[in-house]
């Protein structure tokens, strides 16, 4: 099979397409002929360090965390699934591939109304969301949550959900036409960070989660502006890891302060995730509440040129490598 490698730690053009052999199930495996692949920030950090981030990886060299496609063979312990079934599926690794294993567990029928294409932009962000948000942050219906990074695939996905879960919803965005967007959307309250400051316009507002992906001078901010009792939760520090915060904050306002890594979370906390995960959100897909928001599909042979255009953090929404 065709398989993009990281062939050495670096830029874009360290990704090639390259024949792999095809991998096979264990009992309890399903093996996928990927229809599409997402494409994650995680992946582009992978790319960077592999000798740090590939580590206990099945396999090292080629990334992807999520794909949609059509089952091909089952492992010889599966009763709930069969060949032909058409799923999507949150991976350690292995989706920049024609074919991918994974954990019967991990995988989740196509929503009504989602075609096989734009299910793979479902699985890694929405995984995410409700890790993070619902499990770690406890969002509750009637609360207030601020997404930075809201066109992002994970904040226009979370956005999405906890509109639909009936909170308050608030975001930043760098651009006009991003803040147009999210409008359009449905978020609630939006803001160009660039031209105002959202710790001094949103001050008043006791917001009860904030999930922020940007970290650095951002923390304190987050902390000043959170309700009694909020919650503030990362999953990147893309400005920076290393953060000075008031420990007064916190304990004035008895706050939370949490986060988490998706991709090496255990198999058993990856099953608990898509069963919650297929029982509450699942039918906001099907009632139409959020849908996947895709910018540009590429095929996997240029998986580089989408690796540089989530650099550029232009896009609105998934990026997706497409098999056809």
């Amino acid at each position: 099979m065709k398989a993009i490698h990281i062939t050495k730690s670096g830029g874009p053009e360290v990704l090639q397409l390259q024949e792999t052999p095809q991998p096979s199930p264990t009992e309890n495996q399903v093996l996928i002929k990927v229809k599409a692949a997402g494409v994650n920030r995680s992946d582009i950090i992978t790319r960077q360090n592999t000798a740090t981030y590939g580590k206990g990886s099945p396999t090292t060299l080629i990334p992807g965390l999520e794909v949609s496609g059509e089952i091909t063979e089952i492992g010889s312990a599966l009763k709930d699934k069969k060949v032909g079934d058409n799923v999507c599926a949150l991976i350690a690794d292995g989706g920049y591939a024609e074919y991918v294993v994974v954990d019967s567990s991990h995988c989740l029928p196509i929503p009504e109304g989602i075609s096989l294409t734009e299910a793979a932009a479902i699985p890694e962000t929405v995984f995410t969301v409700w890790f993070n948000v619902f499990h770690l942050g406890k969002l509750q219906p009637g609360e207030k949550l601020l997404i930075h990074g809201g066109t992002s695939g994970i904040g226009t996905t979370g956005l999405q959900m906890a509109k639909a879960y009936g909170c308050e919803t608030y975001s930043t965005a760098g651009t006009e036409e991003k803040v147009e967007f999210l409008k359009n959307l449905g978020v609630d309250h939006i803001l160009n960070y660039k031209k105002e400051a959202f710790e001094e316009v949103w001050k008043d507002e006791e917001i009860d989660v904030i999930l922020d992906m940007v970290g650095g001078d951002y923390t304190q901010k987050n902390l000043e502006i959170l309700n009694k009792k909020g919650r503030l939760v990362y999953i990147n520090g893309m400005k920076s890891s290393d953060v000075n915060i008031s420990l007064r904050t916190i304990m004035a306002k008895n706050l939370t302060l949490t986060g988490s890594f998706l991709k090496p979370q255990t198999d058993e906390v990856k099953t608990e995730i898509a069963q919650q995960v297929e029982k509450n959100i699942w039918p906001m897909f099907h009632s139409k509440k959020i849908k996947p928001i895709i910018y540009k599909k590429f095929p996997l042979a240029e998986a580089a040129e989408a690796h540089r255009l989530m650099e550029t953090s232009e896009h609105i929404g998934k990026i997706l490598l497409v098999m056809d």
